[in-house]
């Protein structure tokens, strides 16, 4: 993989226009690292006013709904984020799948959607902890991807896949609780996604980054990042400030130069 390090910044159900300080403050750190490509995906309340604050930086929604209009309410479409700044949406979330209900086969048609109105999409799964200590975390993660991957073209007209779409592959049960998986265990899952992408994509598949989620932080990110198929991270709690996702962008920027 050619890549750049993607490191995103999901703030979830957090910030307000004040909080506009500390994402302008992340983009000048992502300015002196250009060896790394870093996104923040706020509230959709501040996506427009976060686009107009940086620079240097990608700016995304966390959710979107598979239709371009209707009567649904407190919903927002891909071309709505589009039309706000957005260049990205984070799709499949557990946290969506878990409170709202999301199926795969939603969240495949949300990233269809996505990919539709112009969007880059990342496009989240893993497996619970119940499901790790049974042995069919890889099954599990795998008939998930296949399940949810969008039905698109394969590079024959326009970009290939691997330019529009990116794998975060989360375990659920370390999303902010401070739990990692041993990195055998992470190289393992993504050397699986990896495979299945390739049986979908082809050699495009080859090029799809793949992301790692879950309790991601300044003091772990570097080992984390040197696993071999991991091409970034997606950070939840540890995005919110400047002093903690900066130093996340930096050691992404040190495992680059490595």
């Amino acid at each position: 993989m050619g890549h750049r390090p993607y490191i995103i910044g999901n703030w979830k159900m957090n910030g307000t226009r004040n909080s506009l300080a500390e994402a302008r403050a992340i983009d000048r750190v992502a300015a002196k690292w250009p060896q790394v490509r870093v996104g923040i995906a706020p509230p959709h309340t501040l996506i427009h006013a976060m686009r107009d604050a940086v620079d240097s930086i990608d700016v995304g929604g966390q959710d979107c709904h598979s239709e371009e209009t209707g009567a649904y309410t407190g919903d927002i479409s891909a071309s709505m984020l589009k039309d706000a700044g957005a260049s990205f949406a984070i799709l499949g979330h557990s946290e969506r799948r878990q409170y709202h209900g999301e199926t795969n086969p939603q969240v495949k048609a949300k990233s269809e959607a996505a990919l539709a109105a112009g969007l880059n999409v990342i496009l989240c799964v893993g497996e619970t902890e119940e499901q790790r200590d049974a042995g069919t975390a890889e099954a599990t993660v795998t008939r998930q991807l296949l399940a949810c991957l969008p039905d698109v073209g394969n590079g024959d007209e326009g970009e290939p896949v691997s330019a529009r779409l990116a794998v975060a592959y989360e375990p659920i049960w370390a999303i902010g609780t401070g739990r990692v998986p041993s990195l055998d265990d992470i190289n393992a899952m993504h050397d699986a996604i990896r495979a299945k992408l390739c049986e979908a994509f082809g050699d495009n598949g080859a090029e799809v980054r793949i992301l790692y989620g879950g309790s991601v932080k300044a003091e772990n990110a570097l080992e984390i990042l040197g696993c071999p198929e991991v091409g970034g991270a997606l950070v939840g709690g540890a995005s919110l400030t400047n002093e903690s996702f900066g130093a996340i962008i930096i050691a992404a920027a040190d495992d680059a130069r490595d």
